[in-house]
């Protein structure tokens, strides 16, 4: 699928869903221009499209996005040709996101700031794996935070929000998931099961409802199930009386 975005973003198109990879991980996969218009295009179009239920973006290399293209943008502003357009349609990109009426699933494994976080977290579903790292960089420098994320970060827990857009700090996929930035998060090693369960449901739901993956939990749940035997006053691990109601109940619940 060809929206116009050379070999910097790749578009699939698998059964039911459709499937967005950034592909400049040689420069962290930077978000430029091309990008930016290529992805809005393929948003409108699959907005339109009955054949499709749910879009995940994901990126190749050790970086969703390390954010905009810096050095165009500083080669532009260095000739006199400030990038206006490149915010314009950036921005505008970022509130199609937001208003995307399909399952939109931003699968992050990796660095995720500025120009990244436009893509990503503007969508319905946030998926983080523990390679993760969130950041707004740009506060650094002096800027606001940017791509929409004065809107995002206000409505986050507490004064966890202000925190980050006062002091640019990265954090990772724990304290995302905590502050409602991250909806979900998966294992690095999961993610492909996690693409190809997505691609035969079109349902991130039911895709990150692995019942695999709630066994591992359950397991560990049941090893943490210290309880003191009555009869002889031993310290067993077992699922036993209470835990073993608990366990099929959970089961029930999440399968």
């Amino acid at each position: 699928m060809d929206f116009g975005g050379s070999d910097e973003i790749r578009f699939e198109r698998l059964d039911r869903a459709r499937i967005v990879t950034l592909t400049r991980p040689q420069a962290l996969n930077a978000v430029t221009h091309r990008m930016v218009k290529a992805l809005d295009k393929a948003l409108r179009a699959w907005e339109r499209d009955d054949g499709v239920d749910v879009v995940a973006v994901k990126a190749e290399g050790r970086a969703f996005s390390a954010g905009g293209d810096i050095l165009h943008i500083y080669e532009a502003g260095r000739a006199g040709k400030p990038p206006v357009d490149f915010f314009a349609d950036e921005y505008r990109l970022n509130a199609r996101i937001a208003r995307f009426k399909k399952p939109y699933v931003a699968l992050i494994d990796g660095i995720v700031m500025g120009g990244g976080v436009g893509i990503s977290f503007h969508g319905s579903h946030r998926v983080l794996t523990e390679n993760a790292q969130f950041a707004m960089p740009e506060v650094g420098i002096g800027f606001f935070p940017d791509v929409g994320a004065s809107h995002l970060l206000p409505n986050l827990g507490g004064s966890f929000g202000m925190y980050l857009a006062l002091t640019g700090n990265r954090i990772r996929y724990g304290d995302a998931l905590w502050s409602g930035l991250a909806t979900h998060t998966i294992k690095a090693q999961d993610q492909s099961g996690f693409l190809d369960r997505l691609v035969a449901t079109g349902d991130p739901e039911s895709a990150l409802r692995d019942p695999l993956s709630v066994l591992d939990w359950v397991n560990l749940y049941a090893l943490a199930v210290n309880e003191e035997n009555a009869n002889g006053g031993r310290v067993v691990t077992a699922p036993t009386n209470g835990a073993a109601g608990i366990i099929p109940a959970v089961l029930h619940y999440y399968m």
